[in-house]
């Protein structure tokens, strides 16, 4: 975060001054806005151009791409503004020579002046601008994901690792679980109604003279409090 709005910044201030460089003389008294766009390719002429189609126009288009770069936080975008003005104050640079036979640094008037020296400035600024952002950066990519545990062995599916100890099983129902019936009072487990004479008399409390309901030569009796031997 830090790397980007220092590069930001400095990417900025180097497209300011790139952009100010043409109304600073260039070669002798001529301002940097008086040479023509088509003059870099064709040759240093004389003939005096409008701001806004002179040397300007490739330094207003590389500040909006500074200005695009900064935005989208990219480091290249940056860079090629850089180029930019470093490439057309270069083939100025050409063509005046040629015109000129030779360059000479500014001297008594004539020769390189501080335009040049700004807009050169001003490119190696956009490229140290782009050095300093750090860019955009997105998620980290899992790369080689390995899964966090083993995969228990088939003869044992619900084993659960690290610790191999039994876990839940590896087939459930998906439906909620049986709640267990709070209630405990009397007859809560009571037989079904086939069974519940006999049920409620076990074998071993059988005596001799001791018969109960439903059988042959029966009694009635306390079917609820069977007696003791």
């Amino acid at each position: 975060m830090v790397r980007n709005v220092l590069g930001s910044v400095v990417a900025l201030v180097g497209a300011a001054a790139a952009v100010q460089s043409p109304f600073h003389s260039w070669y002798g008294e001529r301002l940097g806005r008086d040479y023509r766009i088509q003059d870099l390719f064709g040759g240093i002429t004389g003939v005096s151009s409008s701001v806004i189609g002179s040397i300007l126009l490739p330094f207003l288009f590389a500040a909006l791409v500074t200005l695009v770069g900064v935005v989208l936080r990219s480091r290249w975008t940056v860079a090629v503004a850089g180029l930019i003005v470093l490439g057309f104050t270069v083939l100025w640079m050409v063509r005046q020579g040629q015109a000129a036979g030779s360059l000479t640094v500014g001297g008594e008037g004539s020769g390189l002046q501080w335009g040049v020296a700004q807009a050169l400035a001003g490119g190696v600024l956009l490229l140290l601008g782009a050095l300093l952002m750090s860019g955009r950066r997105g998620a980290p990519r899992r790369r080689n994901a390995v899964e966090p545990y083993p995969v228990p062995p088939d003869d044992r599916p619900d084993t659960w690792p690290p610790t191999q100890e039994p876990g839940p099983a590896a087939m459930t129902s998906p439906g909620p679980e049986p709640e267990a019936d709070p209630y405990t009072g009397p007859g809560r487990h009571r037989a079904s109604p086939a069974d519940e004479d006999t049920a409620a008399y076990p074998a071993q409390d059988v005596h001799d003279g001791d018969t109960y309901p439903g059988r042959p030569g029966g009694r009635e009796r306390d079917r609820y409090h069977p007696p003791h031997p």
